[in-house]
């Protein structure tokens, strides 16, 4: 599959604007700029010209979703990053906390997750469209997220979430980001459609070493390539991580951002074939 040239098309978002500040984890209209009278409407015709426009570019909206809160962070918040990594996160939990393998939401996290159902809400009323097409990682805390989120907004018989392996946080010594069966995630999340080949136990965890940031670009890339070569939907939804939603930007050529949990960052992606 060849590796397309990508970059942000914009600025659409505030989060695109590094002079804006963007202090909500999901703010009003999902941070679309312009003035109230601007329509969902308008923004998916200009990408539909711009698909028009040229055989060897491609532009597609993308919702760059974090999981809600998880048992994880309250525990990395608990003990300090540095303390969290050099022993807590490779433990399962403290006696008080369980947090591996693959931590769940707290009801801090489902609150969070509730919460952009009803950003959802608010602006599917206000005409933004679904996305075409949801894809998430395979961990138990994002799978949550995107359940929840579209809970009594998308009929369960409707639901189709596509499981993607490389949408993943970054693995590695941290019993959190440790994956559960395959089994597991088709019995708990039946709405998933989980990729082929994806197999039954976790084939790239190991408690000894840490995934690097540019390996996690590059699994970023891989996504990318397979969402603009595959699937011919404009809008995407990923349901993931702080870390692989950083390398989504390393690809983009964009600095990292510190997206809260339970945030969406939205970003207009420009594909141009070599």
């Amino acid at each position: 599959m060849p590796s397309n040239a990508y970059e942000t098309f914009g600025p659409i978002f505030a989060h695109d604007d590094p002079d804006i500040p963007v202090t909500d984890p999901i703010p009003p209209r999902f941070g679309l700029l312009d003035d109230s009278s601007t329509r969902w409407s308008d923004l998916f015709d200009r990408i539909k010209v711009l698909n028009d426009e040229s055989p060897s570019t491609s532009y597609k909206l993308f919702f760059l979703a974090r999981h809600g809160q998880g048992f994880h962070n309250v525990a990395e918040s608990k003990y300090g990053t540095p303390a969290w990594d050099a022993y807590w996160s490779k433990l399962d939990g403290d006696g008080v906390l369980v947090w591996g393998p693959d931590a769940e939401l707290t009801d801090l996290g489902k609150g969070q997750a509730q919460a952009a159902g009803q950003a959802w809400k608010t602006e599917l009323a206000a005409g933004i469209p679904l996305p075409g097409k949801f894809y998430c990682s395979p961990l138990t805390r994002a799978l949550s997220t995107s359940q929840i989120t579209f809970d009594g907004i998308i009929p369960d018989d409707d639901k189709v979430v596509n499981v993607l392996e490389n949408c993943r946080e970054q693995y590695g010594v941290h019993t959190c980001d440790k994956r559960r069966t395959r089994t597991y995630i088709a019995t708990t999340f039946p709405d998933s459609r989980i990729e082929e080949g994806f197999a039954e136990d976790d084939p790239l965890w190991t408690p000894d070493d840490r995934e690097t940031a540019q390996h996690i670009a590059e699994r970023a890339r891989d996504v990318l390539d397979r969402i603009f070569a595959d699937d011919p939907e404009d809008f995407i939804l990923v349901t993931a991580h702080g870390g692989i939603i950083n390398g989504f930007l390393a690809c983009l050529g964009r600095p990292s951002y510190s997206l809260a949990t339970g945030g969406i960052l939205p970003v207009v992606i420009k594909s141009t074939s070599s």
